[in-house]
């Protein structure tokens, strides 16, 4: 094993030993990503001469499960840092960005997103062009890691139907609202609903201006998501041992490696259902100790519950009530 391996499984150890205090918690430790940052993480995708760890989409599929299954609530808000570390990897990315290449590859700048802009539908969030910038106004209805992440990439829908996409600082400013949500898992994630009243950005902190088609975003980012059930499930089923869990886990996670644009929705549907069915086999297996409070059974549920409606597309919502056989048109 290597020394990398090894000091990540002391992390993975270290985060399934303190995920139960921080469910009880409304903002996790800072001192967790810094063990991230000390791994190298936030640069899991970066090139090895920039300083990242250089990992390809399987790989960083594979540690996002691994660290899913010790603490979701952590994992959920580091994975968003990923938007940010693409941005900056851009060889079209505006000096403010590139300027932070390094503190943003070796995670002592840390990224969140709000993503409103890309959404289907009516836009939520509108970017307006002024002469020497945009004024963003509207609403992005759940921002996690608020207080944990330094800046946030977010997408408004711009005029043509654009998405126009702007990185902001994280902190409370002229024309932002802030107000803390309150979930039912994954609390201590820190997620707040942002409203925006005529907010300014300049022009050198827009990352770009495209068209908005959602049809066409990237499967790759849809499959990590996807890693975060995953991880839910492995969790289960490193409690119940041997079972036949272990083979639809690997079949889940075969499914998502191999799904493209048009089929990465059934694959997500899958792996979501799956850590749902793997919850509640826990909670059958650890016995009435499930209905406690804060036991491992009753959070997993919680969280597997959550991973439903997190980055749901239509075709991944439709796919999830086709396989618990509801009909679509009741939804």
């Amino acid at each position: 094993m290597s020394q990398f391996e090894e000091k990540f499984a002391d992390v993975v150890r270290d985060f399934a030993k303190d995920s139960a205090e921080v469910d009880r918690t409304n903002s996790i430790s800072p001192s967790h990503f810094d063990q991230l940052a000390e791994l190298g993480l936030y640069g899991s995708f970066a090139p090895i001469e920039l300083g990242g760890l250089g990992l390809s989409l399987s790989q960083m599929c594979d540690r996002v499960e691994e660290l899913a299954s010790a603490c979701l609530a952590t994992t959920f808000v580091w994975i968003q840092h990923s938007r940010l570390l693409a941005a900056v990897l851009d060889p079209a990315a505006p000096a403010f960005v590139g300027d932070l290449r390094q503190e943003i590859v070796r995670g002592r700048v840390r990224g969140g997103v709000a993503l409103t802009g890309l959404q289907p539908g009516p836009a939520k969030l509108t970017a307006t062009p002024t002469r020497d910038g945009w004024v963003l106004d509207g609403e992005a209805p759940w921002v996690s890691g608020w207080g944990l992440v330094d800046i946030l990439v977010v997408a408004a829908r711009g005029p043509d139907d654009t998405v126009v996409t702007s990185a902001l600082d994280a902190q409370y400013q002229p024309g932002l609202e802030v107000a803390p949500r309150q979930l039912s898992a994954l609390n201590a994630t820190a997620t707040v609903k942002l409203t925006f009243n005529a907010l300014v950005v300049q022009d050198d902190r827009v990352l770009g201006q495209v068209p908005h088609n959602p049809s066409q975003e990237a499967p790759e980012g849809l499959r990590v998501n996807g890693s975060l059930a995953l991880g839910v499930t492995r969790r289960c089923c490193n409690v119940i041992g041997r079972s036949a869990l272990d083979d639809e886990l690997r079949e889940a996670r075969a499914e998502l490696d191999s799904a493209d644009a048009e089929t990465m929705a059934k694959a997500r549907a899958r792996a979501c259902e799956l850590s749902v069915r793997a919850s509640h086999a826990l909670a059958v297996f650890l016995g009435s100790s499930s209905v406690l409070e804060e036991s491992i059974a009753e959070r997993t549920a919680r969280e597997a519950q959550l991973l439903l409606t997190f980055g749901s597309r239509p075709a991944i919502r439709s796919s999830l009530l086709q396989r618990f056989e509801v009909p679509i048109e009741s939804a």
